[in-house]
């Protein structure tokens, strides 16, 4: 299934959802180039809400860009396989060897502005990251390394403790937050 039929095939959780997917489609529909970082307004990127065995802990990292701590995911660079991708970003992030897809369909859509940054001694404009978020499942024993170009730390963080630990205000409300109450099947 391509990418615009896995969008198309997400039901929305809340209103952002709904307002979010559609801007997606429209995204799809304008722009040539929705894959990779060459497309400066806005790119697809997927993240992964990582949790324990219990569903009591969420594996996060210290993102030395966004200088809190936040979700693992990245860039889709050219590849239409987010899921792929998010995997691939988990393991690149954390270290982590053995990861258990919970589902193959899209958890969560959001789009998320991104302020304009310096990335490798070069500055990178502000522009949005149309996200897919997919939910996952680790070992929490297994063994975690920093990836120290991106994050300068990984641990696990108590699911109640996420809104703490996050500096990211607009993350945590309108994204952690939702992740969460929709994992314990709350509305």
């Amino acid at each position: 299934m391509d990418l615009r039929e896995q969008i198309e095939k997400y039901t929305p959780y809340n209103e952002q959802e709904e307002k979010d997917k559609e801007t997606m489609l429209k995204y799809i529909d304008t722009f040539d180039d929705v894959l990779t970082r060459n497309n400066e307004f806005g790119h697809f990127t997927a993240s992964s809400w990582v949790v324990n065995k219990d569903r009591t802990k969420v594996l996060m990292i210290y993102h030395n860009i966004y200088k809190s701590w936040a979700w693992t995911g990245g860039h889709a660079d050219g590849e239409s396989d987010l899921l792929g991708t998010a995997i691939r970003e988990l393991k690149e992030e954390t270290g982590i060897k053995n990861v258990k897809v919970l589902d193959d369909n899209i958890f969560s859509l959001e789009i998320i502005c991104v302020n304009g940054h310096v990335k490798r001694g070069k500055y990178v404009s502000s522009h949005v990251h149309l996200n897919l978020t997919y939910l996952l499942e680790v070992d929490e024993n297994e063994m975690l390394k920093i990836k120290e170009d991106e994050n300068s730390g990984v641990k696990w963080i108590n699911v109640e403790d996420v809104e703490k630990v996050s500096s990211e205000k607009w993350m945590v409300e309108n994204v952690y937050g939702k992740i969460k109450r929709k994992l314990m099947g709350e509305q």
